[in-house]
This record gives structure tokens, sequence and C-alpha cells, in this order.
């Protein structure tokens, strides 16, 4: 299993420094949501247990109600189907799914501002599920990339043994991998196939 780093801090750290492709908290919601979808991988579940959740909870900064039990964990574990789905579609694919999310979650965009954040949308108010206010923060910034024209953004890693997905943040379209060590192992693999050949 490929050890990912999906840091919501480095995408805000990272505002001041260079030109964002969307409004931070478009960033921080694609990242978080290829967190989740990622969490599910073929051996193992990342969201094995409500302290698991708690963890994720806790590092990308989910605020609002919890309900702290299984059935939670397990409405934000049926999410990442999904959620992966978006990456597999087209744009009217990608379309239909967000305006179904978005409409069976009954979401109402609004302006708020809390914690050290400056005003950003919520469409959910703090007490909705939080398997529902996830679901809509990954909808309202699909939304953003879809209006945007840059849903080439949502890729799926390169790497032959890897179906992680990855959010393309780079000013040149060029992040292919989902991690550091798929780019290293493909490299390497590259390099012993050039060595072998020589």
């Amino acid at each position: 299993m490929t050890k990912r780093d999906y840091s919501p801090f480095r995408v805000v750290e990272g505002v001041k420094e260079v030109n964002m492709i969307f409004a931070h908290d478009t960033e921080l919601a694609l990242g978080a949501a290829a967190a989740l979808v990622n969490t599910e991988q073929s051996d193992s579940d990342e969201l094995a247990d409500v302290p698991a959740l708690d963890r994720f909870v806790a590092h990308w900064g989910w605020t609002g109600s919890r309900r702290g039990d299984n059935s939670e964990l397990d409405g934000v574990r049926a999410l990442r189907p999904r959620l992966r789905g978006l990456w597999h579609m087209d744009e009217d694919g990608v379309v239909a799914a967000v305006n179904a999310m978005l409409r069976e979650t009954r979401a109402l965009p609004q302006l708020v501002a809390h914690d050290e954040w400056s005003y950003h949308l919520h469409a959910t108010p703090p007490d909705a599920p939080l398997a529902d206010r996830m679901l809509v923060e990954a909808a309202m910034a699909v939304v953003d990339v879809v209006r945007s024209g840059e849903l080439d953004r949502l890729r799926v890693c390169e790497a032959a043994d890897c179906d992680d997905v990855v959010v393309d943040l780079s000013k040149n379209h060029s992040r292919r991998y989902c991690s550091t060590s798929c780019s290293n192992r493909v490299n390497m693999a590259a390099f012993r196939a050039r060595r072998s050949g020589a």
C-alpha cells in the first residue's frame, strides 16, 4: 500500500507563495475528497473503525456536529465509491452526479467564516450528518472544477500497480502520480529497464 501524505495545511500554506488554481476552500475540499477515496485500498481500509474516522476528520479540519458511531462511519465509507466515480466520468456524467448529490442533500450554499478561515462556502448546516457535509463539500468543489473547464485535473495515478485518485493542482498540469513513492517506484523501474537493455 502506498503511504500518502494528504496534509490540508500544505495546500493552505502554499496560498501565499504560488498562484492557486481554485479558491482555497475548493482546493482543500478536492484534496479531502481524494484522500477519502484513497482510504479504501484493495488490501486494507484506512477507515476501519471510528477512531480512524476521528483522525481523518481531525486531520482535514472538518467542523460541525459528530455522532462518533459506526453508523456515521458507514455513511462516510459509503461515499468513497460515489466520489471515486467522479474521477472516471466524462463532463456530462460528472455534472449529473454532482447535481444528484446536491439535490439529495438539499444543499443550500452560504458564505461562512469560522476558526482561522475567512469567508468561504458551506452548503449544509453544521448539524447535518458528517457524510452529507463531506459529500456536499466534494460536490461543490467539483462544481468549481467543471465551471473552470479543469476536469482533467482529476486523474488516476499512472503507476501500473496503483488506482489511487489524484488532484493535479500543478500550474502546468504535470502531476501524474498520487505520491512520491509511486513516482519513485516508476522511475526506478524505468531506470532498471534502461540499464538492463544497455
